[in-house]
């Protein structure tokens, strides 16, 4: 069998419906993603760690990175840049590795445009009230920012169609699980294994040809 190369899934959806959350319980329960780190020049959280959670990069580093063409997407959320490293995700992908981005919508939509292949998970919560208690449970924004988070996030949701699949996060194990399916499914695709075999069955009628 050839090698396969990896797949590159987004998990994307607006601020506060536990993206970051979902993503650490999936990375919990497999070993066989890798996770690609975003950029921001976002300050950090209480308890957030550098090149762990984020690369916390100042706006001046970021847009050198953005003239470098070194990132993959890009895209400005609430006055602060984020940003995904290029390089990263093509070398884990050419030597087979899944690659899990977990980013925000603007940045997603750079993605779908730019690279081919990816599959786009959208994750939403169970209503707007409930995603409205998550973003005040934080103690982290202002009540401005939460009416422009609300705001911004209801426009994300209606880009839904944008996406592969959608997953609604009312529970995290179960949202965990319905993204491990999503990924077993789509090694599983009739244009994915059918493209290995059809490589393989080629080398094999080049080497009878040769003999």
């Amino acid at each position: 069998m050839v090698d396969e190369k990896g797949i590159l899934f987004i998990l994307s959806g607006p601020s506060g419906v536990g993206k970051g959350t979902v993503r650490k319980k999936l990375f919990e329960c497999t070993q066989d993603l890798m996770y690609s780190i975003s950029m921001t020049t976002r300050d950090k959280r209480q308890g957030e760690v550098d090149g762990v959670d984020y690369f916390y990069k100042t706006r001046e580093e970021f847009e050198s990175l953005i003239e470098q063409n070194a990132l993959l997407e890009y895209a400005e959320y609430v006055n602060n840049l984020y940003g995904t490293p290029r390089e990263y995700v093509d070398n884990m992908l050419e030597a087979g590795h899944d690659v899990f981005l977990e980013i925000e919508v603007q940045g997603a939509m750079q993605v779908k445009e730019n690279f081919q292949g990816g599959v786009f998970i959208f994750l939403i919560p169970p209503s707007l009230e409930e995603l409205k208690n998550r973003i005040v449970n934080r103690g982290t924004e202002s009540n401005d920012l939460v009416l422009n988070r609300l705001k911004e996030a209801t426009n994300e949701i209606k880009m839904m169609d944008a996406y592969d699949y959608v997953v609604v996060n009312d529970d995290i194990d179960s949202a965990v699980d319905k993204i491990k399916s999503i990924i077993k499914s789509e090694h599983c695709k009739r244009e994915r294994v059918a493209k290995q075999y059809k490589q393989l069955l080629e080398g094999e009628h080049d080497a009878r040809t040769i003999n």
